[in-house]
């Protein structure tokens, strides 16, 4: 079975008018056939386009569900992409609002930053080294337009792999300067550690995921370009958000980050 258009975009408008107005939407899965990662990917693509039309700037990319952990919370067996727009990043000096995103969770990740661009379907490791200008700690606030996450892998493409919000850390190191692969990650909660992982559970090395989707959007006929930021997906388990919540990561050989959220 395949899904017809109208489907596709009935869904995109459930999201999107989700997002407007601050309300989750029951899982739009059973609008799209089963399994149909096409139409879900069609689905982010009106809202990416919407987007585009209404002024925000696209500043990059974010891979999804490539810690097995994570894999395991939401039941998949693959990773996604979603796109990544300059009103997402948000500095570590200020207190992220609740209510600019909706269902807030947090996770871990390595964020690489191009320096070229990474065009042709047959790129290389060789060519990330060649392309990625510096590496910094990221903590990624993802969220999600469909009610308590009852989320499959349709539902999560189609909400843009359940973007939300992004924080950088301040301290750019190049890549040969640390170990993307073997690098340990924890990430604590009030002097406590809540998660904990390292580059290798993110496909084997957060270079494996970046190569996958830059492999991805260059078939896609939409590469990735010098500038843009690649959050390369979570190094352990997601953890929800609660009001007041200050997290603090470390990855080493990069540094730490922060995010902290205001209390109400």
């Amino acid at each position: 079975m395949t899904t017809s258009p109208e489907a596709i975009r009935r869904a995109a408008d459930l999201l999107f008018e989700a997002a407007t107005a601050g309300r989750p939407v029951a899982p739009i899965r059973d609008l799209l056939a089963a399994g149909d990662v096409e139409a879900a990917y069609a689905v982010q693509a009106i809202n990416t386009r919407r987007a585009l039309d209404a002024g925000r700037r696209l500043v990059g990319r974010k891979i999804g569900l490539t810690s097995l952990a994570v894999q395991k919370q939401l039941g998949v067996g693959q990773p996604d992409y979603g796109m990544l727009f300059a009103d997402m990043a948000r500095p570590e000096a200020l207190d992220v609002s609740l209510a600019d995103v909706m269902q807030p969770k947090v996770e871990a990740e390595i964020a690489f930053v191009l320096g070229c661009d990474l065009d042709g379907e047959q790129l290389t490791v060789a060519d990330l080294f060649r392309a990625i200008a510096y590496a910094v700690p990221a903590i990624e606030i993802v969220g999600s337009r469909v009610a308590n996450w009852d989320i499959r892998i349709t539902d999560t493409i189609a909400d843009n792999a359940s973007s939300g919000l992004y924080v950088l850390g301040s301290r750019p190191v190049r890549l040969g300067d640390f170990d993307p692969r073997l690098c340990g990650m924890v990430m604590e909660k009030a002097g406590e550690p809540i998660s904990v992982g390292a580059g290798a559970a993110c496909m084997g090395s957060p270079l494996n995921a970046t190569l996958w989707l830059a492999q991805v959007m260059a078939k896609a006929g939409f590469p990735m370009r010098a500038g843009d930021t690649i959050l390369s997906g979570a190094l352990g388990p997601m953890v929800a958000v609660a009001p007041g919540d200050v997290f603090d990561v470390r990855i080493e050989g990069l540094g730490s980050v922060r995010a902290a959220f205001s209390k109400e």
